[in-house]
């Protein structure tokens, strides 16, 4: 199963070192088709122009949560096939059970690197 490496990814994060690091380790695993958003809102409408082969999502935005995107993003046709992956701070088990329910495709827990990135991200494609 080969990943295909000219995905566009959009990756979200209030935080603007967080989006440096994870499109740093995109980078490392081949992907330069990077696009970011520093809230949910914004996401949105790039998603909705744009044509996305991969989400990439923090949990904690203001003022729009990455759980409130992942909705957004199952609850529109045309997203909603789009593989989804939350980065979240802390794996507490409501939180798993939430963004699960809400129909998530995998999650990371802060911190990790490129490998467990790499992981993920062929886990989601696999069934993409």
């Amino acid at each position: 199963m080969t990943m295909d490496k000219n995905t566009n990814v959009l990756i979200v994060d209030d935080y603007k070192t967080m989006l440096r690091i994870i499109r740093n380790l995109l980078k490392q695993l081949d992907f330069n088709n990077v696009e970011e958003a520093t809230d949910g809102q914004e996401a949105l409408s790039k998603l909705r122009a744009g044509n996305f082969g991969l989400i990439i999502s923090d949990w904690n935005m203001e003022p729009m949560t990455g759980l409130d995107l992942l909705k957004e993003v199952r609850a529109d046709a045309r997203l909603k096939p789009i593989p989804f992956i939350m980065i979240t701070a802390e794996s507490k088990t409501e939180n798993v059970v939430a963004a699960r329910a809400a129909g998530v495709s995998n999650y990371i827990v802060k911190p990790f690197n490129a490998e467990t990135l790499r992981e993920k991200i062929e886990k989601v494609m696999a069934h993409a």
